[in-house]
C-alpha cells in the first residue's frame, strides 16, 4: 500500500521565492512608439490636440488670466473681491502641495531603494556638482549684466525707506542648514525647521554721568540673545535625507527589503495618478492666479517705469540662463540637442510661472523625465534634491538686485565687493531661510556684509510678482536638465546593475522552479533519496 506523499521541504521558503518573482514583475516595460504616419494632416493636427490638451489649456488660461487681470484693474476691485478671484487659485495650489509631501517621501525611498549604495553617491555626487556650477554661472551671468546695464545709474528712481525686518546673520544661516540636514523629530519636520531667531532684552548697565565714575546711574541697553528655534514650514531637505537613508538601507538588506519597497513603489503611483487628476484642474486655477495677480497691482505702469532697467537686466539674464547655459552644458556632456526636451517641460514651465512654486510642478517635471526615458530611480530622487538645493534663478537675481541697490544708493562697486556678491550668493543659494520673500531676506544679509544701505529694497517688492515667476521657471528648466545630466553619466553604472540583478533573479527563478519540480515526486522516490534522509 502506497503511503500518503509528502513535499520536499525546502531550504529557501517559498514565501521568498514569490517575493522575488513579484518583484521581477514588477519592472516596467518600455512602451512601444506609436506612429502617425499613416494619418492625414488633419487627423495629426487632432492628434497631437488631443494628447496636449492640457498644455495648450494652460497657455490660454495664462493669456485670458492676464487680459481678465488688465480689465477688472479698471473697475477698481476691492481686496475682497480680488480675495475671491483668486480663491479658485487658492484652492489649487493647496490641493497640489497637500500632496507634494507623499510624493516627496515616496519618490525618494523608491528611487533610492532601487539602487546598491555605490550607485545611489554617484548620483548624489553629480548632482550636487551640477547645482553647484550652475548656481555659480547663474552669478556670473547677473554680475555681468548687471555690471554692464547698470540699472541703478537710472534716473528717476527716489530712494524709499525700507520696510525689511531683522535678518539672519550669514553665519546662522549655514548653521540652520546643517541643523535641518538631519532633523530631530521625522514628524515635525513635515511641519517645521530649525531656524536661528533673536531676543531682543533691556539689560541693566551702570552708565557714568559726565564721565564720573562716583556718580553712575543705573541705566539699559538692547541686547540681542541667539537661540535656535522653530518655524512653520516644511523640512524639505531634512525629509529628502531622512529618506534617501530609508531606501539605502531597504537596497542592502536584500529580500527583508522588498515588502517595504513595494510599499513605497505603489505609494508612489498613486500619489501621482490623483496628481494628474488634479492637473486637469489647473487651467482655471491659474487663470483665477494670474488674474488675481494682476487686478491687485496698485500703479503697474509706474512701477515698470521706474525699474524698467532693472526688470530688462534680470529678464534677460533669466532668457540667457534658460535658453543659451542650460542647453549648452547639457549639449557639451551628452552631444544630444536639448531644445526637444523643452516641449516636455512647457507644461512644468508654464504651472511654475503661475504658482510661482518649483514644488508643486514635480509631478510634470517627473512625467517630462519619463517620456525622455530618464530611468525613475534617477529623476525620482533627482528632482526633489533639486527642489531643495538649486536655485539658479533665485542665484541671478539675488546677484543683480545687490549690485543694483549698491549702484542706486552711490556705493563705489570695485571688484572685490563684486567678487564678494557672487560667492556669498552662490554658496548663501544652497540654504535659503524658509520665510516670507526668502531671496530677498538672503539680499539683506549681503547688503548687510559689505555695508551696502539697505533702505532702498523695498522697491523690489513692486515687481516681486513678476520677478519670482520667471525666476522660477528657471529653477524648472535647471531641475530638469539635472535629472537628464545626471542620468547621462549614471547610465551605464545602472546597466550594470540591473545586469546583476537579473542574473541574481534568474538563478532564483531556476531555484523556485526545482522547488516546484520537487513537489511532484512521490514519497517512495524521496525516501530511496539519499538527500532526503539526510535532509530528515
Amino acid at each position: 500500500m502506497k503511503s500518503e506523499l509528502k513535499p520536499l521541504k525546502p531550504n529557501v521558503s517559498e514565501a521568498s521565492f514569490m517575493t522575488v518573482d513579484t518583484t521581477i514583475t514588477m519592472e516596467s516595460e518600455s512602451s512601444t512608439e506609436f506612429s502617425t504616419d499613416s494619418y492625414t494632416t488633419s487627423e495629426k493636427i487632432r492628434y497631437h490636440l488631443k494628447n496636449n490638451m492640457l498644455l495648450v489649456l494652460t497657455m490660454l488660461s495664462i493669456v485670458i488670466g492676464f487680459a481678465a487681470g488688465f480689465g477688472i484693474r479698471w473697475l477698481n476691485p476691492t481686496k475682497d473681491a480680488i480675495m475671491w478671484i483668486g480663491l479658485p487659485g487658492e484652492m489649487f495650489l493647496r490641493m497640489l502641495k497637500m500632496m507634494i509631501l507623499p510624493l516627496i517621501i515616496s519618490s525618494v525611498i523608491a528611487g533610492t531603494a532601487s539602487m546598491d549604495p555605490k550607485s545611489n553617491g554617484r548620483i548624489s555626487g553629480i548632482a550636487l556638482a551640477y547645482v553647484n556650477v550652475t548656481n555659480v554661472i547663474a552669478c556670473i551671468i547677473g554680475i555681468g549684466l548687471t555690471v554692464s546695464i547698470k540699472p541703478g545709474n537710472s534716473a528717476g528712481i527716489a530712494s524709499v525707506q525700507s520696510t525689511v525686518s531683522e535678518s539672519l546673520a550669514t553665519e546662522d544661516i549655514f548653521a540652520d542648514l546643517i541643523r535641518n540636514l538631519f532633523p530631530d523629530n521625522i514628524i515635525e519636520a513635515a511641519l517645521k525647521q530649525a531656524q536661528t531667531k533673536y531676543i531682543e532684552a533691556d539689560q541693566p548697565v551702570l552708565s557714568p554721568i559726565e564721565g564720573n565714575w562716583s556718580d553712575a546711574a543705573n541705566a539699559t541697553v538692547e541686547v540681542f540673545t541667539k537661540t535656535v528655534g522653530k518655524v512653520d514650514s516644511t523640512n524639505i531637505l531634512g525629509i529628502v535625507i531622512c529618506c534617501m537613508l530609508y531606501g539605502i538601507a531597504t537596497s542592502t538588506i536584500g529580500e527583508a527589503g522588498y515588502p517595504f519597497l513595494a510599499f513605497f513603489r505603489s505609494a508612489s503611483d498613486i500619489t501621482l495618478k490623483i496628481l494628474r487628476w488634479l492637473l486637469w484642474y489647473s487651467p482655471v486655477g491659474i487663470c483665477s492666479l494670474m488674474a488675481a495677480t494682476i487686478a491687485g497691482i496698485g500703479n503697474l505702469e509706474a512701477t515698470f517705469l521706474r525699474l524698467g532697467l532693472f526688470i530688462l537686466t534680470v529678464t534677460v539674464g533669466i532668457v540667457i540662463h534658460q535658453a543659451v547655459v542650460i542647453p549648452l552644458i547639457h549639449f557639451i556632456a551628452t552631444r544630444k540637442n536639448p531644445y526637444p526636451f523643452y516641449v516636455n517641460i512647457s507644461r512644468a514651465w508654464f504651472t511654475g510661472f503661475a504658482a510661482t512654486s518649483t514644488a508643486v510642478t514635480i509631478p510634470e517635471m517627473l512625467r517630462a523625465c519619463d517620456e525622455k526615458k530618464v530611468d525613475e530611480r534617477v529623476s525620482k530622487f533627482v528632482i526633489p534634491f533639486c527642489v531643495t538645493l538649486n536655485a539658479d534663478g533665485s542665484a541671478l537675481y539675488i546677484t543683480s538686485a545687490a549690485i543694483f541697490i549698491g549702484q542706486l544708493s552711490g556705493v563705489d562697486m570695485n571688484v572685490g565687493k563684486i567678487l564678494i556678491i557672487g560667492i556669498l550668493t552662490a554658496v548663501a543659494c544652497l540654504a535659503l531661510p524658509s520665510v516670507p520673500s526668502s531671496s530677498i531676506v538672503t539680499l539683506v544679509i549681503i547688503l548687510t556684509t559689505l555695508n551696502i544701505p539697505t533702505e532702498d529694497i523695498s522697491l523690489l517688492f513692486a515687481v516681486e510678482w513678476y520677478l519670482d515667476r520667471i525666476r522660477t521657471t528657471s529653477n524648472i528648466v535647471s531641475h530638469t536638465f539635472c535629472a537628464r545630466f545626471t542620468y547621462h553619466f549614471c547610465r551605464e553604472e545602472l546597466q550594470r546593475v540591473d545586469a546583476e540583478k537579473e542574473a541574481e533573479r534568474e538563478i532564483l527563478r531556476e531555484r523556485k522552479k526545482n522547488l516546484q519540480l520537487h513537489k511532484s515526486v512521490t514519497f517512495e522516490t524521496l525516501v530511496e533519496d539519499p538527500e532526503y534522509e539526510s535532509e530528515i
